[in-house]
């Protein structure tokens, strides 16, 4: 109690000079240029065309007072800041006793910002938090409040806040949730809009209805409260059927906001932009979106993913070369839920692990002809493990098969021979050096996908197999600007050699025997299916859990990634297994219509060898299939070549 006691002395203490402090800078700003809100963090953002596609605060429907619903005024007043017409901007009672309240319990849920800190923190502030942010978030209050009459303060309030799905400013969310102007909602439609700007997230009554009716009701309780409506009023309000528009709109851009999204996200990482935009009066950012290419993601996920499914979904399409993210989706659904899985989530990634681990191989001497027995295994491990992994649907050769077959059907195991004979560093050092920054298990059961990954981080990491062995970094944003044209910043490309080129081509080349028919023997390979449908060359591999299903591919002009899956993990269906890849089918398919099959030129150091494909060994005139697999000079197959098996002892160490 003694420190509780002393706590607020200080407190008062601090206080009193802080308000003596404020009366100083009242009489400063008497005397300084009026500060311009008017235009201040305007944030505008355009494709890889320089096409407008999202303008932020500089909204066209700005929105005077007077042509806003006093419901909306009444709840946004009494839910975020009763005292907003009595304060200069601090509500000091309301800091102490959040203060006070925060002490006591141990935490820090209880907040105390005003409408105007809450306005300065839209229009002027980075996203950082900060101690600097507080001092520049408390200054920009104190300017606003120096400078502008409560109605302007709070016009501009209602006019720039965020209402969730890119709906910034109340006559946007007006027209998007109700399909009428900010000054025709009833109370009911006021209540449920006014709980939304806390978290969007959360809040909407599209993402959660249920949520956001007891949101609204915390809304109404506030109004009965302060004697704003009656109790009767509040019943009508709460029972009130309401007709919410947004949810039903056929918009053509329900992923793009993801996109959006992403690049604020990237933003906050850039620290060449100046902490305060009301210095720049705004900015113009030049994104890498194509979109012709995002549209046509959306209609191919769309297409794909039956539209009563809970099913999700994240994409990404990506240059390679350069690390651009040219279209992004994060869900099937911007406006059903806004959480970006393309840039939040983590999933098991399952068989597109492999190819991390078969390049591991390749540097340790394996080649493409390279054979392991394919039959049921049980491996003993220390501690007296084992471990018995299944191909899907324990499907088994009981014979020798190479590399490019393992591949071609994604054995299991096979992966977990080589995982074990390499040791299971190798694949963890592939993984890291091209750009896996998550923590890998150091298990058997790695190179099967047991660890969750970032869609873009496996994005980045297949690059460095498709641009020839370059780490590269994703990113959205090429160039920014102030209103004025000056640049703030300009992307410089980072990229550093990481892997070999000639061991990336012959990879590549494996990897197309995902969907190659002269690979159909005791099994078919992975993507068969899609095969006629295939205009280009591509390098593919998927991946696969009972909860998770992945396509990843590319070629040297561009690099798709695909995951479908359940937000809750439930199993998948076998009927959607399809949905990933045949929106990566389509969106690749897509975007390269117009242009050539374009693939990889042999390196010098590379040969041709005319094989068997399954066993890997040098062709026979009896051999069903044959197939030109490439080699490193020197490393070429053999009939007398030894089946790995005979040098594997099924063990692992500690």
């Amino acid at each position: 109690m003694k420190f509780i006691k002393s706590f607020t002395k200080l407190i008062v203490v601090i206080f009193i000079v802080f308000l003596v402090f404020k009366g100083a800078i009242f009489l400063y700003l008497r005397s300084s240029p009026k500060l311009e809100i008017g235009s201040a963090n305007n944030i505008l953002v355009y494709d890889n065309k320089k096409n407008l596609f999202f303008e932020g605060n500089e909204s066209k429907k700005w929105t005077s007072l007077d042509q806003i619903s006093n419901y909306v005024i009444d709840s946004t007043i009494y839910t975020e800041d009763k005292n907003f017409y009595s304060h200069h901007g601090f509500d000091y009672l309301r800091i102490l006793k959040a203060s006070m309240i925060n002490i006591t319990s141990g935490s820090t849920k209880q907040g105390a910002s005003t409408i105007t800190q809450q306005y300065a923190k839209n229009l002027f502030l980075d996203f950082s938090k900060t101690w600097k942010r507080k001092w520049d978030e408390m200054w920009y209050t104190i300017r606003i409040e120096n400078s502008y009459s409560k109605d302007e303060i709070l016009e501009g309030y209602l006019n720039t806040i965020n209402y969730g799905h890119g709906m910034y400013g109340i006559e946007n969310a007006s027209k998007f949730y109700f399909n009428k102007s900010a000054k025709d909602l009833t109370l009911a439609e006021a209540a449920i809009i006014t709980g939304i700007p806390k978290s969007p997230a959360n809040y909407s009554p599209i993402v959660d209805f249920k949520t956001a009716k007891k949101r609204q009701l915390m809304v109404l309780d506030s109004l009965v409260k302060n004697k704003i409506i009656t109790e009767e009023e509040k019943n009508e309000a709460y029972n009130e059927k309401l007709n919410i528009i947004g949810e039903k709109q056929e918009s053509q851009e329900k992923t793009i906001m993801y996109f959006h999204d992403a690049v604020l996200k990237e933003l906050e990482t850039i620290s060449d932009i100046p902490k305060s935009l009301s210095e720049t009066k705004g900015i113009k950012i030049y994104t890498t979106l194509d979109l012709d290419a995002q549209n046509n993601l959306e209609k191919n996920i769309k297409e794909a993913i039956p539209t009563e499914s809970k099913i999700q979904t994240a994409a990404v399409l990506m240059k390679p070369t350069n690390g651009e993210i040219i279209a992004l989706a994060g869900g099937k659904n911007y406006n059903e839920s806004s959480y970006n899985r393309a840039t939040n989530s983590k999933r098991q990634v399952g068989s597109t692990m492999k190819p991390y681990l078969y390049y591991a191989a390749l540097e340790n001497g394996f080649t493409s002809s390279t054979s392991f027995t394919s039959q049921a295994t049980t491996f003993n491990l220390a501690n007296n493990q084992t471990y018995s992994p299944k191909n899907n649907n324990d499907i088994y050769g009981n014979k020798p098969i190479s590399m490019a077959t393992a591949i071609a059907y994604s054995e299991n195991i096979y992966a977990v021979k080589t995982h074990i004979f390499l040791g299971q560093d190798a694949l963890i050092n592939v993984a890291k050096r091209v750009g896996i920054t998550v923590p890998l298990q150091k298990v058997p059961s790695l190179p099967l996908g047991t660890n969750e990954i970032n869609i873009i981080e496996m994005a980045a990491g297949y690059s460095a197999f498709a641009n020839l062995g370059y780490k590269i970094k994703p990113h959205f944003i090429k160039r920014i600007e102030d209103k004025d044209g000056n640049i703030l910043y300009e992307y410089k490309e980072v990229k550093s050699a990481v892997l070999n080129e000639s061991l990336c081509f012959i990879l590549n080349n494996m990897l197309t025997a995902t969907y190659d028919k002269a690979y159909i023997d005791y099994n078919y390979p992975t993507a068969i299916g899609i095969a006629s449908k295939m205009t280009h060359t591509y390098a593919l591999k998927s991946g696969t859990t009972s909860t998770d299903n992945w396509n990843i591919g590319f070629n040297p002009d561009i690099l798709t990634a695909v995951w479908v899956g359940y937000d809750d993990n439930t199993e998948l269906k076998s009927s959607e297994y399809k949905y990933s890849q045949n929106i990566w089918l389509n969106s690749i398919e897509n975007y390269l219509k117009d242009k050539e099959n374009n693939w990889y030129k042999k390196p010098d150091n590379i040969s041709e060898v005319l094989v068997n494909p399954i066993s890997g060994k040098p062709a026979v005139d009896s051999d069903p299939q044959k197939k030109i697999m490439y080699f490193i000079k020197g490393t070429e197959p053999t009939n007398a070549d030894p089946v790995f098996d005979e040098k594997f002892n099924n063990s692992v160490a500690s």
